[in-house]
């Protein structure tokens, strides 16, 4: 019983317990309901405020956006309305400006108009003058030709006949006026210049000349170089190429040919096969054989020595072979390689005084004559070949038209072409430089007495100084003082196409008149 009691009492009080526990549950519950909805009427409470206030502010902004675009707006207005403002006072003065042009395009127009009217009426009257004048005029060549006796084309024949005498009388005068100037100012300097090159050049008095006798030990040689039946001498003709001329010149054999340097290994072969004594046709071949091996060696070794002399470097080796040829040629008895080697020295000296290229002046001239070298073997002037054989060597432009017109086969182009002439001409008329045989230089003399003689008014003519001069005595009546001028440079001319002459012709034309009176008792 009692432990039933305890237990109802343990129950009544867990009950109890129980009970107080949820009642005190309970309001807790309902104080955090009442939190809960308190929080939120505050949360309500403040997102509306911040709406308002974010509301407000967007209302500023935007009212101050307004202003500042309403600001921005005037501005542009304000700026546009000038500019229009400007633009219309410029449009007004551009209108007030066409309005003038417009006046004044008028005006001129109007002053055209009068003046084009006032040139009509000068015309009618120019043409009606000029009818008059016409008229007049016929009327006085009508009279003209009655007073004279003269036809209008008698008379125009005679003044233009006139006129013509005039001008050439005028010309002449100007011609010898301009020759006197410009050779006063010209032969000083020419003077000096070729003085010095002449002064610093001293060649030979005589240049060595090409060997065609060979000299025998005996006339019972002449025997054994032509053999038995003419073996040897066939032999060697064949091998050389040049014809050996055995008569009865004493102790000498004469080698005849056109090629230099076949007679010259001619020369030598004879020599060697003399001092040997063994002459037979296969000793000849192989005689001939190595005198054209040494006479090449000596070509080659003279035209080396001629450009190292001189200076003058980068010459195709072909072409030196070429110029070492010159050693056996000669012209007028002058040796063309030593005059070639005169030439380059003298070009080489005029060029510097006249402060040129020495260098290019002395390679011109060295090479100027190089065509001589092989004349004989092309046709033409050797002046062109020598330019083409130049040319196919690789030599420049300036250097082949130097070579081509120093005799004036082709025009010349620069100073260098006339320096190379003038040294060319002084090489060879030099005293000693050149000898002609008696009959050359009767045929010369007269050639050139000739050429004068066939101008008409001339009466006699002399050739002097060697044919280095020639003087001209005119007739004074046909001849005057000026057209004199005129007869010297044609009688010039004339030598010079017709001529063929080293160095320079003078010609002097002479005109004098003689007054005589006798006297009586």
């Amino acid at each position: 019983m009692d432990v039933t009691m305890v237990l109802a009492s343990i129950l009544v009080v867990l009950l109890g317990f129980g009970i107080a526990a949820f009642f005190v549950m309970r309001k807790k519950m309902t104080l955090e309901n009442l939190n809960i909805e308190e929080e939120q009427k505050r949360i309500i409470t403040e997102a509306n405020r911040k709406a308002e206030n974010l509301l407000k502010e967007a209302q500023l902004e935007a009212r101050s956006r307004l202003l500042e675009m309403k600001s921005e707006f005037d501005t542009e207005t304000e700026e546009t309305r000038n500019e229009l403002k400007k633009e219309e006072r410029r449009l007004s003065k551009k209108s007030e400006k066409l309005d003038r042009v417009e006046d004044q395009f008028g005006k001129r127009e109007q002053e055209i108009a009068r003046k084009e009217a006032e040139a009509r009426k000068k015309l009618d009257t120019a043409s009606q003058k000029e009818e008059l004048y016409e008229s007049l005029l016929e009327e006085t060549k009508k009279e003209l030709e009655k007073v004279s006796g003269l036809t209008l084309e008698e008379a125009k024949e005679l003044l233009l006949k006139a006129m013509e005498d005039e001008a050439k009388h005028e010309g002449a005068k100007l011609i010898k006026r301009i020759s006197s100037e410009a050779k006063e100012k010209a032969d000083k300097e020419a003077k000096k210049i070729i003085s010095t090159a002449v002064q610093r050049y001293a060649g030979d008095y005589v240049a060595e000349r090409t060997v065609s006798v060979v000299h025998l030990p005996g006339d019972e040689m002449k025997g054994r170089i032509i053999g038995r039946e003419g073996r040897n001498i066939r032999a060697l003709e064949a091998a050389t190429g040049i014809d050996l001329i055995i008569d009865d010149t004493p102790e000498a054999v004469i080698l005849s040919g056109f090629n230099p340097v076949r007679r010259e290994v001619a020369r030598l072969s004879l020599e060697k096969l003399i001092s040997d004594g063994r002459i037979h046709p296969a000793r000849i071949e192989d005689v001939v054989e190595r005198a054209t091996e040494e006479v090449e060696v000596a070509i080659k070794e003279a035209g080396e020595q001629a450009a190292f002399d001189l200076g003058v470097h980068g010459i195709d080796p072909e072409l030196i072979k070429v110029l070492g040829k010159l050693k056996f040629r000669t012209s007028y008895a002058q040796n063309v390689l030593q005059h070639s080697v005169e030439v380059a020295f003298l070009s080489g000296v005029i060029a510097s005084e006249l402060g040129l290229n020495a260098k290019l002046a002395k390679r011109m001239g060295l090479l100027h004559d190089i065509g001589k070298a092989v004349d004989h073997e092309v046709d033409g002037a050797h002046a062109i070949i020598g330019a083409k054989l130049a040319k196919k060597y690789g030599e420049m432009e300036n250097v082949v038209n130097a070579i081509a017109a120093h005799h004036e086969d082709r025009m010349p182009e620069s100073v260098y072409d006339f320096i190379v002439q003038a040294a060319d001409a002084l090489s060879g008329a030099r005293p000693g430089a050149r000898k002609e045989s008696l009959e050359n230089y009767v045929k010369r003399l007269e050639d050139l007495e000739g050429i004068a003689n066939s101008f008409d008014g001339v009466t006699n003519t002399y050739a002097i100084q060697a044919g280095r001069e020639i003087r001209v005595i005119t007739e004074s009546e046909k001849i005057t003082d000026d057209s004199a001028v005129l007869l010297s440079r044609d009688i010039a001319r004339k030598i010079e196409e017709n001529l063929t002459f080293p160095g320079q012709v003078k010609v002097v034309v002479i005109r004098e008149t003689r007054a005589v009176e006798y006297t009586k008792k």
